[in-house]
C-alpha cells in the first residue's frame, strides 16, 4: 500500500516560473488542454505529470506519440484518455476501460444510461470448491448512442489479458448489439460478456449457481 499511493511530480525546480507556466501548487501537476498544451503556447506536457490524466506509462508514449505527430507528421490526431485500458494486478485482477460508473452519470446522466452486470465463477474455481460469486463483470452503456459501450468493467483471473482484447472493441464503437451476437468460448471468464442480460436498474439477483 505503502508503495502504491501514487508519484511526485518533480515540476517545481526546472524552471517552469521563469517562462510562465502554470502548475497545480497543491500536487506539482501541470494543467493541459486536449492537444498537451500548457498555459504557455509552444510548452507542451505529457505523461505522469498532467493533471487529471491517467499516470500510467503506455499512456504517456501514445500521448507522445500523437504530439509528435501533430506537431511536425501534419495530423490531427489526439490521444485518447477515456478509453484506456488498465488493470490492478492483485491476487483477484481489476480491469476496466472506458467510464466508471460515478463519472459516467455525471458526464450523460443516468436517464440516459444502462448498466448490465453479473457475478461469475470461473470454470476453474468449480473443481476446487473455490467460492462461488465473487468475480464481477459490469458494462455501461449509453441509450443515446444505439446502446454503445462506454464503460468495461471486470473483477476476475486473467482480467488484464480480458480487458485488453474488449479495449479494441471498445475504440472500435463496441454496442450491447454486437456483444449479444458475438459467439462466446466457454467456458471462459471474458464469455460472461457476451450473455449478460440483467440490468442494475432491474434490482434482479444476478448471483451464479454454475460456470
Amino acid at each position: 500500500v505503502l508503495i502504491a499511493i501514487g508519484r511526485d511530480a518533480c515540476t517545481r525546480n526546472i524552471g517552469l516560473e521563469t517562462i510562465g507556466v502554470k502548475i497545480n501548487e497543491k500536487n506539482g501537476k501541470i494543467p493541459v488542454n486536449d492537444e498537451e498544451q500548457t498555459n504557455v503556447p509552444y510548452v507542451y506536457a505529457i505523461g505522469d505529470i498532467l493533471e487529471g490524466k491517467l499516470e500510467l506509462t503506455p499512456v504517456a508514449i501514445q500521448a507522445g506519440r500523437l504530439l509528435a505527430q501533430r506537431l511536425y507528421g501534419g495530423s490531427s490526431r489526439k490521444c485518447d484518455y477515456i478509453n484506456v485500458p488498465t488493470t490492478v494486478f492483485t491476487p483477484l485482477e481489476y480491469g476496466s476501460c472506458g467510464y466508471a460508473e460515478e463519472r459516467a452519470i455525471d458526464e450523460y446522466g443516468q436517464q440516459n444510461l444502462e448498466v448490465y452486470h453479473t457475478l461469475f465463477w470461473p470454470l476453474e474455481w468449480t473443481v476446487p470448491g473455490r467460492d462461488n460469486n465473487t468475480c464481477y463483470a459490469k458494462i455501461i452503456c449509453n441509450k443515446q448512442d444505439n446502446n454503445r459501450v462506454i464503460g468495461l468493467h471486470i473483477l476476475g483471473p486473467n482480467a488484464g489479458e480480458v480487458t485488453q482484447g474488449f479495449a479494441a472493441a471498445i475504440k472500435c464503437g463496441l454496442t450491447k448489439e454486437l456483444l449479444d451476437e458475438t459467439i462466446g468460448i466457454h467456458p471462459t471468464c471474458a464469455e460472461v460478456f457476451t450473455t449478460m442480460d440483467i440490468t442494475k436498474s432491474s434490482g434482479q439477483d444476478i448471483t451464479q449457481k454454475g460456470c
